[in-house]
């Protein structure tokens, strides 16, 4: 009986003499894991990447780095069919990134050579959400101009982004297009009339992403 008792006085010790480690670690991970308190003026600024996107990646301005610079330096963009799969990354950093948009080392790609040729980017339902190291965002995507159509209108999926503060302000970390109907897309889709976009049973496989 003893040991015993002895032995609940030890381990009693031994949990006490630990309490106050336990709790300064529980503290420092709970503030790790707190997302950001962003203010209305984050809000607005996040909001704005999701327009200029929109403008830019219409318009190939600046020879596409206009579109790049929404992105950090490291920043990419991919396409998934998938919501909460990064899926195939197209394009990393700057350079890459520009021509996404179309830039070459001269200009721009004549945009009839392009798959999204005549599409006007219409990005709805944005809704941002803060993490502990910035924000992340979930919209949907509907196009304009589908098919050469200039009135015809088609839902081409949505992005999940993740959003991070630099030094020359918020900027997108990563942009996945998510787009699982893409095979039954009039643009991209085996139906669509581009030349440019894939053929029945074929896999997507250019350079260029089938879809921004």
């Amino acid at each position: 009986m003893r040991y015993r008792t002895s032995l609940g006085v030890e381990i009693c010790i031994a949990v006490l003499a630990l309490t106050p480690a336990l709790v300064a670690q529980a503290a420092q991970e709970s503030l790790q894991e707190a997302p950001m308190k962003l203010t209305a003026l984050d809000y607005i600024e996040i909001g704005q990447l999701s327009a200029r996107y929109a403008f830019a990646i219409d318009t190939c301005t600046n020879r596409g780095y206009d579109y790049a610079d929404l992105y950090t330096d490291d920043g990419y963009f991919a396409v998934s069919q998938h919501w909460g799969v990064t899926g195939k990354i197209y394009a990393r950093g700057r350079e890459a990134l520009a021509r996404v948009d179309g830039g070459t080392a001269t200009g721009c790609r004549d945009p009839k050579t392009m798959m999204g040729y005549g599409l006007t980017h219409i990005i709805v339902n944005l809704v941002i959400t803060p993490t502990p190291t910035g924000a992340k965002g979930k919209c949907m995507l509907l196009a304009l101009g589908v098919g050469g159509s200039p009135t015809t209108i088609e839902r081409q999926g949505g992005y999940e982004d993740v959003y991070v503060k630099t030094a020359k302000g918020w900027r997108i970390k990563s942009r996945v297009h998510v787009f699982p109907n893409m095979a039954e897309s009039v643009q991209f889709g085996h139906r669509s009339v581009n030349p440019a976009a894939p053929r029945a049973g074929a896999t997507p496989g250019s350079p260029a992403p089938p879809s921004r």
